[in-house]
């Protein structure tokens, strides 16, 4: 089985493939493993780009079980505030947004007794969805459940069926026009850091309620530290992999793929090719639009280019002072004047998440040091234009080149990110004096940052939108058809880009496409927790103003069964 992505996709992928004995080859077109789940090196500093919560981190729910059936959390310190985000207004008022319920509860209504009754019925819904997450479903693709497991799924939900009902139908941007306090209307739209203006109220409570149940931390060793523990476990069970591996094209013989040729004239042969990476890569170049029905002509033709399909990439600034800064918060929203967001290229929405990333991942920087990390939303055209020129720029968006393009570092592009980057040091200087002559090292990445190194569609992470046409048409058709295309055997898909969400997503898709490959070949698909590797540990961090003395470490996670075993079962509808 030849693999393409050496992302956590990918390397899931390969991982519960060798579990089921596939021989598999992992090609990466970097020179590192994880993709978008990444860090990278500045003099004595270490910039971590990826994660600033993991679904799953904790035990209770089935995503927990698939990061150490990969090996990506044993061992390791998860780390978690007690508040998930605090968010700054414009004249400096904070509203904490602290994930346990009855404290998120008695401080909103502090800030805004008037509020009260709305307040109380957003955290009693949230109690609701700390008990709901522990039966949502994770391990098994809803496209191999029979009738009878999917009526079993549906049941385990009626508990929960008026919160989930009325918490995905509506907005969060209807929803806090609710509240009566100026502060709180904004204030609830950047509880998931940015305003996400598409999103239903349903992901604030499910981001809420895990990190509730101290299943939404950071793991020690960041980002990178993941990927390797997951390429780690890879190879630890039999799997190849070879970086610097740009595939160009997918090799199809009487409609079977067969094997990937490289950008520089390799060639790889395989009984089995899949797909981990950028999927309109794959279709409409490694493929050359061949093999697509009407929906995915549609999505990746279409749909894919047209506003909010895709989740927005980011612009991030980095800084590693030579100092700590005690005072500041690990992650804060700040909302901003226009005239301030006016010299951020590309921002969508009149504010920056800055978040003290020496806080998340100490061991990332030197003693005594602090590192900043701060992150806006923002599509690529605006620094295509900047850095391409309007006209390719207009042509790359069209798909009449390959949006993969050499980069060229133009004047205008770079005076940007020099704007940006001075803009966020002015702004942090205010609030955190003497922090501009702390500055030792500093990056600037945007969203054709990312396609550069990732080759992801416009820098998009993590793929789809939820909640959009796009998204959903997708999830609608693997859920018909199995992670597939028409007419091409052989050949599955896998990663972020067929699926909906982040980091759990992408590993939950490596173990879900294994399962179709195995009924596809009539095997039994089993899945295995490697008992020799020490439990990871939980910590709670305290944050705010009435912080307390940090908690002793608790006892180890309770691991999940040793092996869980699906039988094969046919094709349902």
């Amino acid at each position: 089985m030849i693999i393409i992505g050496g992302g956590l996709g990918g390397l899931a992928t390969g991982a519960y493939a060798r579990m089921n004995g596939y021989r598999t080859h992992v090609l990466e077109m970097h020179e590192i493993p994880g993709g978008s789940c990444t860090s990278w090196d500045r003099g004595d500093f270490t910039f971590d780009w990826c994660v600033s919560w993991l679904l799953g981190s904790g035990p209770g729910n089935e995503m927990h079980q698939i990061w150490l059936e990969l090996g990506a959390l044993q061992g390791k310190e998860m780390r978690q505030f007690d508040v998930f985000n605090i968010v700054r207004g414009r004249d400096g008022q904070a509203v904490y947004f602290y994930s346990d319920p009855d404290r998120l509860e008695r401080h909103l209504i502090d800030i805004s007794p008037a509020d009260a009754r709305q307040i109380r019925r957003f955290c009693r819904g949230l109690r609701t969805f700390r008990r709901a997450l522990a039966v949502y479903p994770f391990l098994k693709p809803v496209g191999m459940m029979g009738r009878l497991e999917r009526w079993r799924m549906m049941a385990s939900f009626l508990p929960y069926f008026n919160a989930i009902r009325t918490s995905i139908t509506e907005l969060m941007t209807d929803y806090a026009r609710r509240f009566q306090h100026p502060l709180l209307r904004e204030a609830f739209n950047f509880i998931l850091y940015e305003k996400h203006p598409d999103f239903p109220v349903l992901p604030f409570y499910f981001q809420l309620a895990s990190h509730a149940n101290h299943s939404a931390g950071v793991p020690e060793g960041g980002s990178l530290g993941l990927a390797r523990s997951i390429e780690d476990r890879y190879l630890r069970l039999g799997g190849e992999i070879t970086y610097n591996a740009r595939v160009a094209e997918i090799l199809v013989e009487e409609d079977r793929a067969v094997g990937v040729r490289l950008s520089d004239g390799r060639e790889f042969r395989a009984d089995i090719v899949v797909a981990a990476c950028d999927m309109r890569s794959v279709v409409m170049d490694m493929l050359g639009g061949r093999y697509l029905n009407d929906t995915y002509r549609r999505l990746y033709a279409e749909t894919i280019d047209e506003p909010g399909m895709l989740s927005p990439g980011y612009v991030s600034v980095f800084l590693g002072l030579r100092r700590p800064f005690p005072e500041a918060d690990p992650c804060t929203t700040y909302l901003l004047e226009d005239e301030l967001a006016e010299r951020m290229t590309g921002m969508r929405h009149p504010s920056i998440n800055v978040q003290f990333r020496s806080c998340h991942y100490p061991e990332l920087s030197p003693a005594e040091t602090s590192v900043v990390y701060a992150t806006y939303f923002s599509e690529a055209a605006p620094w295509r234009e900047l850095r391409e020129g309007p006209e390719q720029a207009s042509r790359v968006r069209r798909g009449q080149v390959l949006h993969t393009l050499p980069v060229r570092h133009g004047k205008a592009y770079l005076a940007a990110k020099r704007r940006v980057r001075t803009t966020v040091e002015a702004f942090l200087e205010e609030r955190f004096p003497g922090l501009r002559d702390a500055v030792a090292v500093r990056d600037v990445s945007t969203p054709l940052t990312q396609v550069r190194y990732t080759a992801s569609h416009n820098g998009a992470f993590p793929g789809w939108q939820p909640f959009m046409d796009g998204g959903e048409t997708l999830e609608q058709e693997i859920n018909r058809n199995g992670p597939v295309l028409p007419g091409l055997a052989n050949f599955y898909m896998s990663g972020v880009w067929v699926t909906v969400g982040g980091l759990i997503r992408a590993v939950a898709a490596g173990r879900q496409v294994t399962q179709f490959i195995c009924r596809d070949d009539g095997r039994e698909f089993t899945a295995e927790i490697d008992r020799r590797l020490p439990p990871p540990r939980q910590r709670i961090v305290p944050v705010g103003p009435r912080a307390r003395r940090p908690e002793p470490p608790a006892s180890p996670s309770p691991a999940a069964p040793a092996t869980t075993t699906v039988p094969t079962a046919s094709r349902s509808v």
